[in-house]
């Protein structure tokens, strides 16, 4: 019989506690996220948001994987989401890389990368 010691038993608990709070964090984080956007721009304006035509494929992976994350597939359910996110908010990421551009202006990330991510050109013409 293998013998354990305390400081391997307080180690064995503090990594269960972690993953544990690991696992409720991004589940916390999403379901906050939904409803910190429910509250800036209502509830009418959140679920039309969601459930758009053109969008309803992308909401039917983010909310799927919220309910696979609730029916215990972490993991799997954490991927799905998180390309219903990509998908859901694609149209915003140029925008929101703008800003950091102009906002941060450090050089070699405004004129470069942030650029090219947000899909706005330095030149003139």
């Amino acid at each position: 019989m293998i013998t354990i010691t305390e400081f391997q038993k307080i180690g064995v608990g503090l990594s269960g506690f972690g993953m544990f709070f690991v696992l409720f964090e991004i589940l916390l984080y999403f379901i906050l996220f939904l409803s910190g956007l429910a509250f800036i721009i209502g509830l009418r304006r959140t679920a039309h948001f969601f459930f758009q035509r053109q969008k309803l494929r992308s909401a039917t992976f983010f909310l799927g994987g919220v309910a696979l994350v609730l029916l215990r597939w972490p993991l799997i359910g954490m991927l799905v989401e998180t390309y219903g996110f990509v998908l859901l908010f694609k149209s915003f990421f140029p925008m929101a890389f703008g800003f950091l551009a102009t906002a941060l202006n450090i050089p070699f990330l405004t004129f470069t990368m942030l650029n090219k991510l947000s899909g706005s050109s330095s030149s003139m013409v």
